[in-house]
């Protein structure tokens, strides 16, 4: 039952991305150099989804509700508002502290759920990894195109 209510979870997170998608404002926008290929994006973010739900799962069967789960279920929260915030609304200010929020709770994941279930750690760190790369992205993004 956990495990289907973890997938909901982060079936949701990721539909966030469906549905604010980039679109023509986006591509209008001023990005760095080493702004990811657009195909990047669902192929990085397809294999995060299955590494932080299988995470969440782990956390949730050795440590039911604990700190852990607690910085999981804000990070998927905080994931799910980027978009909107980015896309939906426009607002690249709102995506940063959004997506500074994000980085900090993957962060004290990783540190917390070591304890109770190392491997779930160690699935977070690439995220982590992506999520700083996203954010010196939406930090870029904001600083090229000041008046968007």
């Amino acid at each position: 039952m956990a495990a289907a209510v973890l997938l909901v979870i982060v079936l949701a997170a990721a539909s966030s991305g469906a549905m604010f998608k980039p679109g023509e404002w986006y591509e209008t926008l001023r990005k760095p150099s080493w702004t990811p290929p657009k195909w990047a994006f669902p192929v990085v973010w397809t294999i995060l989804y299955v590494m932080i739900g299988y995470a969440g799962w782990l956390v949730w069967t050795n440590g039911g509700w604990s700190l852990p789960m607690a910085l999981w279920a804000l990070q998927m929260v905080t994931n799910a508002l980027w978009s909107y915030f980015f896309f939906g609304i426009r607002r690249m200010d709102i995506a940063l502290v959004d997506v500074a929020v994000l980085w900090l709770s993957v962060a004290l994941f990783i540190v917390t759920a070591w304890s109770l279930v190392p491997l779930a750690s160690l699935l977070f760190v690439p995220y982590l990894a992506w999520v700083t790369a996203a954010a010196a992205l939406n930090y870029s993004v904001r600083r090229l195109n000041p008046d968007a």
